[in-house]
C-alpha cells in the first residue's frame, strides 16, 4: 500500500506538516508528497479518496471513489494476491 498526498491547502505542501499528520493519524504505510499533482493527474484522479489496485504486472485492475465498498475492495485485493506472479 502506498498513499499519495495531493495538498488541498498551502500548509499541506510542507513535508514536515505531512510527516506530523502521518504520525498523529497513525498512518504506517508510505505516503508520497504530490505537490505538483503529477501522480494525481497521471491516474486521472478527480475525487478524494480514490483507491486504485494495481496487479503484479503493473496494470490498473480496480478503482473505487469515495468511502465504503470495503467488502468488494477486500475481495478484489484477495483475488489479485491469489494470482500467480508473471514469468520472467
Amino acid at each position: 500500500m502506498i498513499g499519495n498526498h495531493y495538498p488541498e491547502f498551502s500548509y499541506e505542501r510542507d513535508i514536515n506538516n505531512l510527516k506530523e499528520a502521518l504520525v498523529r493519524l497513525e498512518v504506517t504505510y508510505p505516503v508520497a508528497q504530490d505537490n505538483d499533482r503529477k501522480t494525481w493527474a497521471a491516474y486521472g484522479t478527480r475525487f478524494w479518496p480514490t483507491l486504485f489496485l494495481i496487479d503484479k504486472q503493473g496494470n490498473l485492475r480496480y478503482q473505487h471513489v469515495g468511502e465504503g465498498a470495503y467488502q468488494t475492495t477486500e475481495a478484489a485485493i484477495q483475488s489479485l494476491l491469489a494470482e500467480p506472479y508473471p514469468e520472467s
